[in-house]
């Protein structure tokens, strides 16, 4: 789709549809000059006739005869709850709709969109949602069907072609991001390989100049001695990998470092998980498909921040090769972990890849994760699960969660959780005890971090939906790029 901005509200006439949203309060300055009067009072009986009620998911379609096309009025709710994740919803509702007519242009005003209050509502954050209403996943044999070819961006506020241009620029780096998370997420495991994983970042570095990139195979592994590591990847006929992406464009200055789980299907290993919604387990390379969307908008937008994504991938699977619980490995950080649960593996291929990733220096280092099925339980599918070593870096991340509608929950690290860790056969031990499972996974990460600045995103409840909607969420990729860019 191509988006235009302008500020002549008679450019109305040249789409086949026009946006208007509403609040609750079905006040309407803001189309005062947008339609004529005539229609603007016709607009205000239909309202009132129709009982349009401005609340989130309420839409009216109103012929306008003056200009011969159509407003499509769609419910805010009320304003004091506006914000990032209703705009995000709502948009996406709407235009997903709208791609299956046969409407190929659409203008939209964004007077009483955009906001600069805590609740940060951009023109990037806009066209992004817009954009990301458009992901469908390529691999079935459908053609899109999308007629949409013209978006345009209605607004009393003037702003150059440049800085439109480049605020076009970011919101497409974004969407393009999420998209590329959500494709590597739903890619079927008997595709979505390591090896493809790791395919996946060479095409990037072939597009994208800024990008470099490492392989780390099984043979160096061992050599860094990664034990950790190889405990998960050993039970698969598929080679595990750990890839490292650098968006290194300024000198002298310290990155920031992602990590993240790239399980491409976790089985659980000889502790084997329980057959239904086993399906979902190609999900468990979410935080990786994450990381490898924020490095590709960061290298989109030419973002002037060094950044290093670091992707840890393997395949959990039983077999004669397979860890058993009981077995002691010894990690690259030279702890050794008993393994008394083998479903316990993304502590695992972390550990290594954390260790490994302090050569950089990290300003921040942060992990993404689908790692509990515990944090689901505990926050549902709403936030995902924040930890951190420290709380200034945490608050960091929760203002980036509220900015985007990319939410978080911060979560205790009390001393008395790493105590559930240890044992008498090794360091550590790679479980707790019954309760609390979300956070003794964060403490057993945590030791691992001590000297370095670090966060852990545990991103098991919201890294993709299920039901009728089933599929990834492309999350926290946003919350991750606000957070670069930020900081």
């Amino acid at each position: 789709m191509e988006y235009k901005y302008s500020n002549d509200q008679k450019s109305l006439t040249k789409h086949d549809i026009h946006l208007v949203g509403v609040f609750s309060d079905k006040k309407l300055a803001h189309i005062d000059g947008v339609v004529s009067r005539e229609s603007l009072d016709n607009i205000k009986r239909i309202i009132k006739t129709c009982n349009f009620s401005g609340k989130i998911g309420d839409h009216r379609t109103i012929d306008d005869f003056q200009t011969k096309k159509q407003l499509l009025l769609f419910g805010l709710g009320e304003k004091k709850k506006y914000g990032p994740l209703v705009i995000k919803k709502t948009l996406m509702q709407i235009f997903r709709k709208l791609l299956k007519t046969n409407i190929s242009t659409v203008s939209i005003t964004v007077d009483n969109l955009i906001t600069s209050n805590k609740n940060e509502v951009t023109l990037e954050m806009i066209i992004s949602s817009v954009e990301n209403s458009k992901y469908e996943y390529k691999f079935k044999n459908e053609k899109d069907q999308s007629k949409i070819k013209t978006v345009s961006i209605l607004s009393n506020k003037k702003i150059s072609s440049k800085r439109f241009n480049e605020m076009l620029k970011i919101s497409l780096a974004i969407s393009n991001g999420i998209s590329l998370a959500k494709e590597l997420g739903n890619t079927p495991p008997n595709i979505c390989t390591p090896t493809f994983l790791a395919n996946t970042i060479k095409k990037l570095k072939s597009k994208y100049k800024s990008l470099k990139i490492k392989i780390i195979d099984e043979p160096e592994m061992k050599r860094l001695g990664m034990g950790a590591f190889l405990s998960v990847s050993k039970g698969s006929k598929q080679p595990g990998k750990i890839v490292i992406m650098e968006h290194m464009p300024v000198k002298s200055q310290n990155p920031i470092v992602i990590v993240g789980k790239g399980i491409t299907f976790d089985t659980g290993g000889i502790s084997l998980k329980p057959s239904p919604n086993m399906d979902e387990m190609k999900y468990d390379m979410s935080g990786a498909g994450s990381v490898i969307g924020v490095m590709k908008a960061c290298a989109e937008m030419n973002l002037k921040k060094n950044v290093v994504g670091v992707i840890t991938s393997a395949e959990n699977m039983p077999g004669s090769q397979a860890s058993r619980p009981g077995d002691v490995v010894e990690t690259m950080s030279g702890l050794k972990v008993e393994i008394l649960n083998t479903d316990a593996e993304g502590r695992l291929v972390l550990c290594d890849a954390i260790t490994y990733a302090k050569k950089y220096n990290p300003k921040y280092l942060i992990d993404i994760a689908t790692l509990t099925g515990a944090c689901l339980v505990g926050l549902g599918k709403y936030p995902s699960g924040l930890f951190a070593n420290d709380q200034a870096l945490a608050n960091k991340i929760k203002t980036s969660g509220d900015k985007t509608g990319d939410r978080v929950w911060q979560l205790p690290l009390f001393d008395d959780y790493f105590d559930e860790l240890k044992t008498n056969f090794a360091d550590i031990q790679n479980i707790g005890g019954r309760y609390g499972g979300a956070i003794t996974a964060a403490a057993f990460l945590a030791k691992f971090t001590v000297d370095i600045k670090w966060a852990h995103l545990d991103i098991a409840g919201t890294a993709w939906e299920v039901g009728p909607n089933k599929g990834s969420t492309g999350r926290p990729v946003d919350l991750l790029i606000d957070f670069i860019r930020s900081n």
